[in-house]
């Protein structure tokens, strides 16, 4: 069958963790890219899409013009690039946050001690509309690379980045005041698709998301007295429709199924022992079509 008017070129990070957190996703959800070490454009063999692989900030430019109709980056580059997409999904991974860090002696007072501060960024148009907001005016420094060095090196007052565990802050003496913007990867799209690559764009979705429903979720049995069930319902979250209940060799027990959000499982566990429930096992789950 000719696919030619549904390929979809999608732009992703040629490298780095959401470089990985990408080509997870297309493995769980079926799809084969074949990478060879310098490719930049890869055709998959069973799924009408082609991978173009680029620099993270070029992404959201690339995806708004056209040269590619979907793309997976950052939200904080697509609220940075300010570029006419639509954001489709949220992933989940690559989880971050863009936040004001000051040094850790500074006797931070709220947004208004920005007045007139240098503050050194790779986020000006994010930055910019923060002030904005708080009717502070102040100067916004464009650096690129190692901005957390500037206030130790009396280039800047304080920093506006990418944070993630921290770390990198308390290496450099500095303290996170205000966290402005939480970021994850989003899937984005070119706002004049086809209706022939809405269809692909569908089915891609549909495919992401039940990977991305899988790894949020564990598939719970467990051996519980016939006597303890509704208990053991009970405990149970409303999310959780149905469980399956076996019957076992004694006829006294029986044997509880059912999916849970990992979270949800760690909350209840102790509960569930109360009841009487054991041989309590958990797995993952590969695929979970609701």
């Amino acid at each position: 069958m000719d696919t030619t008017g549904q390929l979809l070129r999608i732009a992703i990070q040629s490298k780095g963790r959401l470089y990985e957190d990408t080509t997870s996703l297309f493995k769980e959800s079926g799809i084969k890219i074949n990478r060879s070490e310098r490719a930049l454009l890869v055709r998959s063999n069973n799924f009408p899409v082609e991978v173009l692989y680029l620099r993270d900030d070029d992404i959201p430019e690339t995806v708004a013009s056209g040269v590619a109709d979907l793309g997976v980056v950052g939200l904080n580059e697509v609220l940075e690039r300010e570029e006419d997409v639509d954001t489709l999904l949220h992933l989940g991974v690559s989880k971050c946050h863009l936040a004001i860090a000051v040094p850790k002696h500074a006797d931070y007072s709220g947004p208004q001690w920005l007045e007139n501060k240098r503050i050194a960024t790779s986020y000006p148009n994010i930055l910019n509309r923060y002030l904005s907001r708080h009717n502070v005016k102040a100067q916004v420094h464009v650096i690129t690379g190692s901005v957390e060095i500037t206030p130790l090196i009396g280039l800047g007052d304080a920093i506006f980045d990418i944070v993630s565990s921290g770390s990198t802050l308390v290496t450099n003496n500095l303290k996170e005041v205000e966290n402005v913007v939480d970021s994850d990867a989003v899937i984005i799209a070119n706002r004049s698709l086809s209706p022939e690559k809405k269809e692909t764009v569908k089915e891609l979705l549909f495919r992401f998301q039940a990977a991305i429903d899988a790894q949020k979720k564990k598939y719970v049995m467990m051996n519980a007295p016939k006597d303890k069930i509704k208990a053991i319902l009970d405990i149970l979250p409303e999310c959780a429709k149905s469980p399956t209940i076996i019957p076992l060799a004694d006829d006294q027990w029986c044997s509880i199924h059912t999916v849970l959000e990992e979270k949800q499982f760690w909350d209840i566990v102790s509960d569930l022992k109360k009841e009487g429930a054991q041989g309590i096992l958990v797995m993952n789950i590969e695929k979970m079509v609701l």
